[in-house]
């Protein structure tokens, strides 16, 4: 090989190992939190699916996020963004828009982990879609009645070691009787942590979370109701933040329901 072939040789490799170092080096930076959406809203559009003459559709009407945040400050941050005056939920139907597809009713569903997954393509977050037909709209007398829910307490006292439990709004929280400053009657609670019943009791606001049944799906979410400490569920060995005013988190069978510093675990015993 002559002179000039064998510097273009060593030139293209030492090419490649540069590309290649500065590849490592912008996955190793920590992206901001616009980042991150910027780049949730890439891999959105990525399942933009053409039909034909032009057309194009998205086939999901469920997206389900998980996002890295391994610290109160980080999911504050991610949350300010994704949950705030412009929620993603709002950002991703505009790109879908702007793509020249329709996109229907898309529900998002985020869930704050505390590190990344096996399996992710991204080590910031992973996305899941999905397709889920609606069940015809029936009469009140058709719709499905929720199963029973059994909760018993981890760490804290309440009033009953365990409840067992058919309603399809199941509401969480410190003392049975919730009133305002004119002493009125502003919510009774089904799960009851008792007044003065510890440090770890006092962590739990009088109105901390409640559980809802959603009829369509056959399924119960958790929802934080404003509470001081924060509602948090452990399951698997994974910590899912629940944040007040967002759809809440779909609830497994022994998932553990983290309430300030108090616990319980849930379960759905079969029907």
């Amino acid at each position: 090989m002559d002179v000039l072939g064998r510097a273009r040789r060593l030139e293209s490799t030492i090419a490649a190992k540069l590309d290649e170092a500065a590849k490592g080096l912008v996955r190793s930076r920590r992206r901001e939190p616009l980042e991150i959406v910027v780049a949730i809203l890439d891999a959105v559009e990525q399942r933009i699916e053409p039909t034909g003459r032009g057309a194009r559709v998205f086939p999901f009407n469920r997206i389900e996020l998980s996002v890295v945040a391994p610290s109160r400050e980080a999911r504050g941050r991610l949350e300010a963004v994704l949950a705030g005056d412009v929620p993603l939920r709002a950002r991703i139907l505009d790109r879908v828009q702007a793509a020249g597809c329709s996109p229907g009713d898309v529900v998002v569903d985020i869930h704050y982990v505390d590190s990344a997954g096996p399996n992710w393509s991204s080590p910031e977050f992973d996305l899941q879609f999905a397709r889920v037909a609606e069940p015809a709209a029936a009469g009140p007398a058709a719709a499905p009645q929720p199963g029973r829910v059994d909760i018993r307490v981890l760490r804290g006292v309440m009033e009953r070691w365990a409840y067992s439990l058919t309603e399809a709004r199941i509401d969480v929280g410190r003392g049975g009787e919730v009133r305002d400053h004119r002493n009125r009657l502003i919510r009774t609670n089904h799960v009851v942590f008792t007044e003065g019943g510890g440090e770890v009791n006092q962590t739990v606001s009088r109105k901390h979370a409640h559980i809802a049944y959603e009829p369509l799906t056959g399924h119960f979410r958790l929802h934080d109701d404003g509470s001081e400490h924060g509602t948090e569920i452990v399951r698997a060995g994974r910590t899912i933040a629940v944040h007040r005013g967002a759809r809440g988190v779909r609830l497994q069978s022994d998932d553990e329901l983290v309430l300030g510093e108090a616990r319980v675990r849930i379960r759905f015993p079969p029907a």
